[in-house]
């Protein structure tokens, strides 16, 4: 059954009539057919006679507040109908209850009393994956692809990397939270922003966030904005990031860097789609998708208990694997090519061009940066060759070599770099040499955090 013909139909499970009564006024003024069950055995009796496209279910149904009726009852659905999209309902919400509903299979939480936008919103957006994940599996070309979605930024053909590209497709039109796992220089970030540019939200903001190089002292302050006078040094009233997202989608990068504190703020406001101004009473309703990315492994940070597990479920609802660019060595020509027609518009440079025997060179060697090291090699040789015509020994000469151990290295001679260029450089071999590790690389270049973000934007290193 689809949306389009005819509404979708929610089965309300719940033993307070007040509630079944509630929800069934919001649900049909919102377009969608309520039926409703009392308790575990009504429920089943109807599953038994016709399948809803979503089930509300609550979690207790006795004086027991444990949830332990709820759940119990989520893994006999589950069981029976795997596909059927469940979201969670209860007065008696906990972290530990909301971690074992989602490991259950539920694909939300909400407390109540419950925020009738934030509600329905979580019912479209599980309705909407669902009507995805029973699509039948296809595989489109690269060209067949890019007649109906906006991949522009996005270069390459492979397999792997077409798959990524199916996976942003289906996901795209819902308003399900994403996130994004490679490694460094793999491109999480332009993905995040096919996500969002694919999406009913493309119109509103697109909102970057690298939480890897913010303070942990100026989290609430850049995240939910603060009013002046809040702190020592807030002289102006601050639009916090969330609020600049408000309708659009907002990407958290470094995701995984996050401290336990600042997780904490975070959980809140993913959770109840509410925040606190700093300096003010004010609690604001914030409506925005969010994209989450790292290239850490934190279902292993859950199991250490470094990240909070009720916070990795809210942001893995959608999980998408980057391929390193090892595993698709066949992109490399294209995104050669893509870089040197870029650099040759940003330079004015019109005929450059490069030699087969430098195309096959690049494709045999070792990119730990990913795509990211490839264009800044690519970069780097343009700029500092000063040729038009490039072969393997031009790439050979100026490809990033690992830090040296010791403060043996000659200086390059006087003249031949500025100090800019000499700081550029060391950046770039600082990030290829870490793998993009942003502690790692400040520490070897004896710069804090903040700095090496600071240097990175002014050369345009992000």
């Amino acid at each position: 059954m689809t949306m389009s013909d005819s509404p979708a139909t929610i089965l309300i499970v719940d033993d307070d009539p007040a509630v079944r009564t509630s929800l069934s006024l919001l649900l049909k003024t919102s377009g969608y057919q309520p039926q409703i069950a009392c308790d575990p055995g009504e429920t089943q009796a109807t599953l038994r006679t016709s399948l809803p496209d979503l089930l509300i279910l609550d979690m207790n149904f006795s004086r027991a507040t444990t949830g332990m009726e709820g759940l119990a009852l989520l893994k006999d659905i589950r069981s029976q109908h795997p596909s059927l999209p469940v979201i969670l309902i209860t007065a008696w919400g906990s972290i530990d209850l909301a971690v074992r509903g989602m490991q259950a299979g539920a694909v939300d939480f909400i407390s109540k009393p419950w925020d009738n936008d934030h509600l329905i919103q979580s019912v479209r957006t599980a309705l909407d994956l669902s009507q995805t994940q029973g699509q039948p599996e296809v595989s489109r070309t690269r060209q067949e692809l890019d007649r109906d979605f906006n991949f522009e930024k996005i270069i390459g053909e492979d397999p792997a990397l077409l798959e990524v590209l199916e996976t942003i497709a289906r996901v795209s039109p819902t308003d399900a939270s994403v996130l994004i796992l490679g490694e460094s220089g793999t491109g999480k970030e332009l993905v995040a922003e096919a996500i969002h540019m694919n999406s009913p939200r493309r119109q509103a903001p697109f909102v970057k966030v690298n939480l890897g190089g913010m303070p942990v002292s100026l989290f609430e302050s850049e995240m939910f904005g603060h009013k002046r006078g809040a702190f020592t040094g807030a002289a102006l009233d601050r639009i916090g990031r969330f609020e600049k997202a408000h309708t659009g989608t907002i990407f958290l990068d470094e995701v995984g860097d996050l401290d336990p504190g600042s997780q904490v703020k975070l959980m809140r406001v993913l959770q109840d789609r509410t925040f606190d101004i700093l300096g003010s009473n004010e609690t604001r309703t914030v409506d925005t998708r969010v994209i989450a990315a790292t290239n850490r492994d934190l279902q292993g940070m859950v199991a250490d208990t470094t990240f909070r597990e009720d916070l990795f479920y809210r942001l893995n609802l959608i999980t998408i694997r980057l391929p390193a660019l090892w595993e698709r060595p066949a992109d490399i020509p294209r995104l050669v090519t893509h870089f040197l027609n870029s650099l040759a518009v940003i330079y004015r440079f019109d005929d450059l061009t490069i030699t087969p025997g430098a195309l096959k060179w690049l494709q045999e060697q070792t990119w730990t940066g990913n795509v990211r090291e490839l264009k800044n090699t690519v970069e780097r040789t343009v700029v500092l060759s000063g040729k038009r015509c490039l072969d393997e020994q031009d790439f050979a000469l100026y490809k990033s070599s690992p830090l040296p151990q010791t403060g043996n290295q000659a200086l390059p001679e006087v003249g031949a770099m500025t100090i800019e260029e000499m700081e550029r450089s060391m950046i770039i071999q600082a990030r290829d040499f870490h793998g993009g590790n942003i502690s790692r690389m400040a520490k070897s270049l004896g710069l804090s955090r903040a700095a090496l973000y600071r240097r990175m934007e002014k050369y345009d290193l992000n």
